[in-house]
């Protein structure tokens, strides 16, 4: 495959020329001057894929031909008219998501890239990273998009057993998916994340725990771990409703995450959220900010976002959902300038149980600091209060509040959603109970 070549964008020069006048100063650069309602990610999300993959719900389609450049001038043309709107000065990550980004051309995430630098600031270093699958993605094109500006490669392993891969619907073979991993690292080296699940119908704990083993070999420094979950309206779905094939085990696929996560651990890696492990500081700057609850632009098809707009004084972060649907998107893009669908104004309240179950993800949790910059009023000591149901949780160890704030255990994160079905109604309860002079609006 002979692919143009294609220069490195203006916009990364003009930003390390940036990085450079600014760290004279010793106060971290332009980052420090920018007020965090003014800093966001962008998500852009590609729809398309080659096929659709038996375990799949996301929003994707199966075209016959794809207009790319018609495409390309529409997330462009949308992602600057979402950032004029939402005040963003400063844009920390960019991710391209999917679908398959890896079958878009690297000129596209180029014309992206170049078009935010363009609208706000894209510093240099930011970290911009690509979702690849194994078939859609040669040396040769992932090169290429090195050179349009993606430094982080995010790859669809899913499996390293080809009858999986097979009753997954996946496209490439085990051998296609090493192949890939190691000319990524080649590469994007320390820069290249894989997904691998579990909890497949009739999959045992022995072999799923031995591909984890050979893929840690192998593997750069990020692992995430899912569970397969079941979606109604995907083949899988129908084909164990039908009796085609057995109901994935929970029981199993919990004891495979337990020695999945343990197993990487024991090889250095730090579980820093619940279904994601690094090591050598190699974690997903990009999905931290969405579990601190930063701001992020949705663009394209489908793609969520959740920022506070500025364009006519705005004062409550808004949840954005954008036309599903590519053709009635670009239309709206088209003559709108934006394809947003669906916009949701998030109460107070909404937005606390967000940085609680968002927060608790992650192993440093919910520090008091970053508490206070949603809520100055109501700590999180008085969210924990005096209920029994939490004092129960901190006596088993499940669940840590101290001076740095409020966070699961290991073995709480292992079982985050038992906890949160206690702390959100604990939350509810503590913020009905404030006084109303302390209630904005009260």
């Amino acid at each position: 495959m002979t692919l143009p070549r294609i220069r490195p964008r203006s916009w990364m020069a003009a930003a390390k020329a940036a990085q450079r006048r600014h760290r004279v100063d010793g106060a971290g650069g332009p980052r420090s001057s920018v007020p965090p309602n003014r800093r966001a990610s962008l998500y852009v999300h590609w729809p398309y894929c080659q096929k659709r993959c038996s375990y799949c719900n996301f929003n994707k389609y199966i075209p016959h031909g794809v207009e790319e450049a018609a495409v390309r001038s529409c997330l462009v043309t949308e992602a600057q008219t979402l950032l004029r709107l939402s005040g963003v000065q400063r844009v920390e990550s960019v991710f391209f998501g999917g679908g398959t980004p890896s079958l878009a051309s690297p000129h596209t995430v180029a014309a992206v890239l170049e078009a935010v630098a363009q609208a706000t600031h894209l510093p240099a270093d930011a970290e911009v990273t690509l979702e690849a699958n194994p078939t859609s993605s040669p040396g040769s094109k992932l090169a290429a998009f090195g050179a349009a500006g993606v430094n982080r490669l995010s790859i669809g392993l899913q499996s390293l057993d080809d009858a999986e891969l097979r009753l997954l619907g996946r496209t490439h073979s085990a051998s296609d998916a090493l192949q890939t991993l190691a000319e990524a690292r080649r590469l994007f080296p320390g820069r290249v994340s894989v997904d691998l699940m579990l909890g497949l119908p009739a999959q045992q704990v022995g072999p799923w725990l031995d591909q984890l083993q050979e893929l840690l070999r192998l593997c750069d420094d990020h692992v995430s771990l899912y569970q397969l979950s079941l979606e109604r309206g995907t083949a899988l779905f129908a084909q164990v409703q039908q009796g085609a094939l057995p109901a994935p085990d929970p029981e199993l696929a919990a004891e495979m995450y337990q020695e999945g996560r343990a197993a990487l651990r024991e090889a250095g890696f730090r579980q820093y959220e619940v279904s994601n492990f690094a090591r050598n500081g190699a974690l997903s700057t990009h999905n931290w900010k969405y579990w601190q609850c930063g701001q992020y632009v949705g663009v394209g098809p489908g793609a969520h976002g959740r920022f506070l707009p500025q364009e006519a004084g705005g004062h409550t972060r808004e949840a954005r959902i954008q036309t599903l649907e590519p053709d009635n998107w670009m239309k709206e893009v088209k003559l709108f300038g934006h394809g947003t669908r669906k916009r949701v104004p998030l109460g107070q309240l909404e937005l606390l149980e967000e940085v609680l179950a968002m927060g608790l993800r992650t192993d440093v949790g919910i520090t008091h600091q970053h508490w206070q910059q949603f809520e100055p009023e109501l700590t999180l000591w008085d969210v924990i209060g005096t209920s029994k149901e939490v004092k129960e949780l901190l006596e088993q160890g499940l669940l840590l509040l101290d001076q740095r704030g409020l966070r699961c255990s290991w073995e709480g994160l292992a079982v985050l959603d038992s906890l949160l079905v206690t702390l959100l109604p604990q939350l509810q309860e503590a913020w009905q109970q404030r006084t109303p002079s302390s209630v904005p609006g009260g």
